[in-house]
């Protein structure tokens, strides 16, 4: 019996490390607006979910956010690429944590330990582009490890005016 349990432990682990791909989970989804992600670490997905999709043009909305450590963040570091049809069209980075720089309370946070976020972000664009793209992400430590990354599937129809 127990070596029949270890087998399919083993099955078990070897299927999740040949599996590579996590899948696509659904942000918010109304009329105008809908955005998925998917966690491009083979090794690792997050939980993210927003309240509700017309709360992110007010630039304030409400997120809750999870995950597990995988890699220790003294420093911690986004970059973000905003892709149309393959091509990277905008890119931005920021030192998010850092020597006498921490922007965020899991500043510090170590290998094992879950970070959780429950409250509000606010946006520093005017509006959010409308159309069809993709917003790589990724976060990377002091060691330039990725932490974690996603691809973020936009889809807006929002008008402004």
């Amino acid at each position: 019996m127990k070596t029949s349990n270890t087998l399919l432990f083993i099955l078990v682990l070897l299927y999740i490390n040949a599996s590579t791909q996590w899948p696509t989970h659904t942000v918010c989804k109304e009329d105008n607006l809908e955005i998925y992600y998917k966690s491009c670490d083979p090794k690792q997905d997050f939980a993210l979910s927003i309240d509700q999709c017309s709360d992110i043009a007010t630039h304030t909305f409400n997120i809750r956010a999870a995950m597990v450590l995988g890699y220790s963040i003294k420093e911690l570091y986004v970059k973000l690429d905003m892709i149309v049809n393959g091509k990277t069209i905008l890119t931005y980075s920021e030192t998010l944590c850092g020597p006498g720089h921490s922007k965020l309370i899991f500043c510090g946070k170590n290998k094992g330990e879950q970070l959780y976020y429950e409250g509000p972000v606010t946006l520093e664009i005017k509006e959010i582009p409308q159309g069809d793209y993709t917003i790589s992400a990724k976060l990377t430590n002091q060691d330039h490890i990725v932490v974690a990354c996603a691809e973020f599937t936009v889809k807006n129809y929002l008008d402004y005016y």
